[in-house]
C-alpha cells in the first residue's frame, strides 16, 4: 500500500516526451556530443544549471547565452584544466563530412548515419535515464563520438575538394591538412593535454598507501566501493605493498568465489578467521537470514559465538519453516525457499572482550587499559542480515580480537561498521575497532570514534602524499574529493593535540595539511576553516590570515559571478547562491569570534556589497536576520555608525513582523503565541546586541523602542506570561 503522505500524480504522454526530448536525449547525450566537438565547462558533475558539467564554445556571446557572464567567473572555474574549448571547429568540420558522405555515396551515409544514431541516440531510448545518475555518463557513448569523427575525416576530403576547385592540387591538399590539423587535432590536443596528462600524480597510490599505512600489521581492513577498495588492490597486487593487511569488500562479499578468496592465504596475509562453511554460503543459500521473535529469547542476549553457532547449525529447527510448524501453522502456505530461511530469534548480540588478546596484538596501548570494556553489546536489525554483514559477524566472532579490525569509512551506515559506531577509534585515514566505548555526538554525527593523538600523529607524519602539492599536475575530482577525508582527519587531529597541549605537533599536523593540499587545487573550502581557527589558537595570526584571505576571494568570487547573472538566473541557481552566501558568512564568523578586526570591517563590507544583487532569493527578512551577528562585528570593529545603521535593518523586519503579527485578533494570537514569543526573544537579542556595545543614549533608545513593540501583545499573553515576555529594559 502506498503512503497516504505521498501525492503521486502519474506524468502525462506529453511530460514523459519532454522528458525524454530535455533530459535524456538534449542534457544526457546532445551534452556529451557537444563536450567533444565543440568545448566543456568543467570537469565538475552536470546538475541541469549553469554552473557546472555544461558545454560551452570558447566564443564569449555564446558562452554567455549558456553559462552566463564570462567576464565575472570565478578562477576555480576559468583555470579548471578540463575547461575546454575548440569554437565549434571539429563540429563544423564534421557537418561538412556528413553532407559531403550524403551527397557524394548516400550508402556510405546511411551506413555511418545508423552506427551514429545506435551508439548514440537509440542507446538514450534503451537505457531510460533516471534523473540525475550517480556520475557523467558520457563514456557509455563513445562509439557515438568514433563514428562522427568519421565523418570529420571526410569532411576534411570535402574541404579538399572545394578548395580545389579554386587553386592547384599542389597547393590545395597542403593547405588543407595543415589548416585541418590545427582546426581540429592540434586544437583539441592542445586544449586537452593538461586533463589527461598524468605524469608525476600519484595521488591515487599515495591514498591507497596512507589507508594501508593506517593500520597496524596483519590488520584486516573492510571497503566498501569502488574508490576504497582498487587502489588498495593496486597497491598490494602490483607494488606489493603491505601485503600483510587483508582487505576486504564488503558489497564482493556477498559472493560466495569472494568470501573462498578470503578463507585463503594471501601473500603474507592468513585466511579470515571463519567458522561458515561453502556449502552454507554457496550461491543461492544464506543469501539473508531473517529476523523472527520468539518468546522468551527476543530479550536474552545471546553471546556472538552462539549466535553464530545458531547460524551454523544443520538442525532443522534453525529454519523458518520449522518454526512456523511448532506454532501450528501450515509451514507450505509460504514458498519453499522462505521455509529453508534460517531466522534469529534474538536480535540482541553481546561480543565478549579478550583484554588479554586486545593488549597482545596492539590493538589497545597499555596506557588505555583501564578504559577497556568487558564486552561490547550490539543490536541487529530486526528484518534481515545479508550474506556479507552475517560473514562479518562470522569474522567478528572468531577473530576474538587477535587481528585488528579496520574499516575505510565512506559511509555512516551502522551495518558498515557491525553496528558499533560507539566503539571506533580513528587511525589515520581508517576507523579501528577497539573495545572503548566513545558514543557518537548526536550533535555531529559524522565525527566517529576517539583519537589516539599520538598514535595518529606517527601515521599521517609518515604519509605519502603522490606529488598532490604540485601545481603541475591535473587534480582530477576523486582526487580533489579525498581531501575531504584528509582535512577533515587532520583537523580532528590538530584540534586533539591543541586540546592536551601538545601545540608544536598541531602545528606540524596544520602546516602539513596546507602544504599537501593548497586551497587553490582542492576546493572544498569550509574544511580549510578549522585549520584558520588553529592557526589563530596556535597564536600563528599572520598565518591565518593568509590563508583567510585565500578562501574569502574564492567565496567573494562566486558570490561576484552570482550578482552578475540576469534574475531568472539566479532564480535557477538560487539554492547554490543561498548555500554559497551561507559558506561565506560561516568563514567572517570566524573573524568575528576571534574580533580580529584588521580583517573583520572589510570583510562584513565585502559580503554586504557582494550579496546586495542577490538579496531576493532570501527574502528580506531573511537576509537581514541573519546578519545580526554582524551588528557586534561592526562595533568590535570600531565602526559605530555601520553597526546602528544594519541594526537599524534588522530591526525593521522585527519591527514589521511584530505589527503584523500584533493586528491579528486575540484568537489567532494565542494560536500562534510561539512564534510571536520566539520573534520578541529574537528581537530581544538584537537589542543586547547594541545595549551591550553602545552605552550612549542611543542604546536605551532602542530598548525603549522594543519595549514599546511589544507592549500590543500584553492582553493576550497577560500578567500571567509577563515572564516570558521581556517588558522591562
Amino acid at each position: 500500500k502506498h503512503s497516504t503522505d505521498l501525492a503521486i500524480e502519474k506524468p502525462s504522454f506529453g511530460q514523459n516526451f519532454r522528458y525524454l526530448l530535455g533530459y535524456q536525449m538534449n542534457y544526457m547525450y546532445w551534452r556529451y556530443f557537444m563536450w567533444n566537438f565543440v568545448g566543456r565547462q568543467n570537469d565538475v558533475q552536470g546538475n541541469w544549471n549553469p554552473l557546472n558539467g555544461n558545454w560551452i564554445s570558447g566564443i564569449p556571446f555564446v558562452d554567455k547565452i549558456l553559462t552566463g557572464n564570462q567576464s565575472e567567473i570565478s578562477t576555480d572555474i576559468a583555470n579548471n584544466k578540463a575547461r575546454n574549448t575548440y569554437f565549434f571547429l571539429p563540429l563544423i568540420v564534421g557537418l561538412f563530412g556528413l553532407v559531403f558522405a550524403f551527397r557524394q555515396n548516400i550508402k556510405w551515409f546511411w551506413v555511418l548515419l545508423v552506427l551514429f544514431l545506435f551508439t548514440g541516440l537509440a542507446l538514450k531510448v534503451y537505457l531510460n535515464e533516471r534523473p540525475f545518475e550517480p556520475r557523467e555518463r558520457d563514456y557509455a557513448l563513445v562509439g557515438s563520438f568514433y563514428a562522427f569523427s568519421i565523418f570529420i575525416g571526410i569532411g576534411v576530403y570535402a574541404l579538399y575538394t572545394e578548395v580545389k576547385r579554386l587553386l592547384s592540387s599542389k597547393i590545395a591538399a597542403p593547405l588543407v591538412s595543415v589548416l585541418a590539423l590545427l582546426a581540429v587535432p592540434v586544437l583539441m590536443g592542445y586544449q586537452n593535454w593538461d586533463d589527461h596528462d598524468r605524469s608525476d600524480r600519484y595521488t591515487a597510490q599515495s591514498m591507497a598507501k596512507a589507508y594501508l599505512d593506517s593500520c597496524q600489521e596483519n590488520a584486516i581492513i573492510f571497503t566498501i566501493g569502488d574508490n576504497d577498495t582498487f587502489a588498495l588492490w593496486y597497491a598490494q597486487d602490483i607494488e606489493e605493498y603491505r601485503t600483510d593487511v587483508r582487505t576486504i569488500n564488503t558489497s564482493l562479499l556477498a559472493t560466495d568465489w569472494y568470501i573462498d578468496q578470503m578463507k585463503r592465504k594471501t601473500y603474507e596475509s592468513d585466511p579470515v578467521p571463519s567458522q561458515l562453511q561453502h556449502y552454507q554460503y554457496a550461491w543461492g543459500v544464506n543469501d539473508y537470514i531473517k529476523y523472527q521473535p520468539v518468546k522468551g529469547l527476543d530479550t536474552v542476549r545471546w553471546d556472538i559465538k552462539k549466535f553464530m553457532d545458531w547460524v551454523t547449525s544443520d538442525n532443522p529447527g534453525t529454519r523458518f519453516g520449522n518454526l512456523v510448524k511448532r506454532m501450528g501453522d501450515d509451514p507450505n502456505a509460504y514458498p519453499r525457499s522462505y521455509r529453508n530461511l534460517i531466522y534469529y530469534p534474538t536480535h540482541k548480540i553481546r561480543v565478549p572482550v579478550n583484554k588479554e588478546n586486545v593488549l597482545k596484538y596492539g590493538i589497545v596501548d597499555p596506557e588505555d587499559a583501564d578504559k577497556i570494556v568487558d564486552y561490547i553489546d550490539i543490536d541487529l536489525p530486526k528484518s534481515v542480515i545479508g550474506k556479507n554483514r552475517l560473514m562479518m559477524l562470522d569474522i567478528l566472532a572468531n577473530n576474538d580480537w587477535k587481528r585488528p579490525i579496520y574499516f575505510t569509512g565512506g559511509s555512516y551506515s551502522a551495518d558498515e561498521y557491525m553496528w558499533m559506531k560507539d566503539y571506533l577509534q580513528l587511525d589515520g585515514l581508517t576507523f579501528k575497532l577497539v573495545p572503548i566505548k566513545t558514543p557518537v555526538d548526536k550533535n555531529n554525527p559524522y565525527e566517529m570514534g576517539r583519537i589516539d593523538s599520538d598514535r595518529m600523529y606517527d601515521i599521517v607524519m609518515k604519509w605519502d602524499w603522490g606529488n598532490s602539492e604540485n601545481p603541475d599536475i591535473y587534480h582530477d575530482p576523486e582526487t580533489r574529493k579525498n581531501s575531504i577525508s584528509y582535512r577533515g582527519n587532520l583537523a580532528r587531529l590538530a584540534e586533539t593535540l591543541m586540546r592536551e597541549g601538545k601545540n608544536d605537533k598541531a602545528k606540524k599536523v596544520i602546516d602539513l595539511a596546507m602544504e599537501k593540499m593548497p586551497v587553490a587545487y582542492f576546493g572544498y573550502y569550509t574544511l580549510v576553516e578549522p585549520f584558520v581557527i588553529g592557526y589563530y589558537n596556535l597564536g600563528e595570526t599572520e598565518r591565518a590570515r593568509e590563508v583567510y584571505r585565500e578562501l574569502a576571494v574564492k567565496h567573494q568570487e562566486k558570490l561576484r559571478y552570482y550578482g552578475s547573472l540576469d534574475v531568472d538566473r539566479q532564480r535557477q541557481i538560487g539554492e547554490d547562491i543561498v548555500t554559497d552566501a551561507a559558506r561565506y558568512l560561516g568563514l567572517i564568523d570566524i573573524l568575528i569570534a576571534e574580533k580580529d578586526t584588521t580583517l573583520l570591517e572589510s570583510e562584513l563590507d565585502a559580503y554586504a556589497e557582494l550579496t546586495k544583487p542577490l538579496k531576493h532569493l532570501f527574502g528580506e527578512y531573511d537576509y537581514f536576520t541573519f546578519l545580526e551577528d554582524h551588528v557586534s562585528a561592526y562595533y568590535i570593529a570600531g565602526n559605530q555608525e555601520k553597526a546602528r545603521t544594519l541594526y537599524e535593518q534588522i530591526g525593521e523586519q522585527y519591527s514589521n513582523r511584530l505589527q503584523f503579527l500584533g493586528g491579528l485578533d486575540p484568537e489567532q494570537q494565542v494560536q500562534f503565541s510561539s512564534n510571536i514569543l520566539r520573534e520578541i526573544e529574537d528581537y530581544r537579542g538584537l537589542i543586547d546586541r547594541v545595549v551591550v556595545y553602545d552605552d550612549t543614549i542611543y542604546g536605551k533608545q532602542q530598548a525603549e523602542r522594543f519595549n514599546q513593540n511589544i507592549k500590543i501583545f500584553e492582553r493576550v499573553f497577560g500578567q500571567q506570561e509577563e515572564d516570558s515576555i521581556p517588558l522591562e529594559e
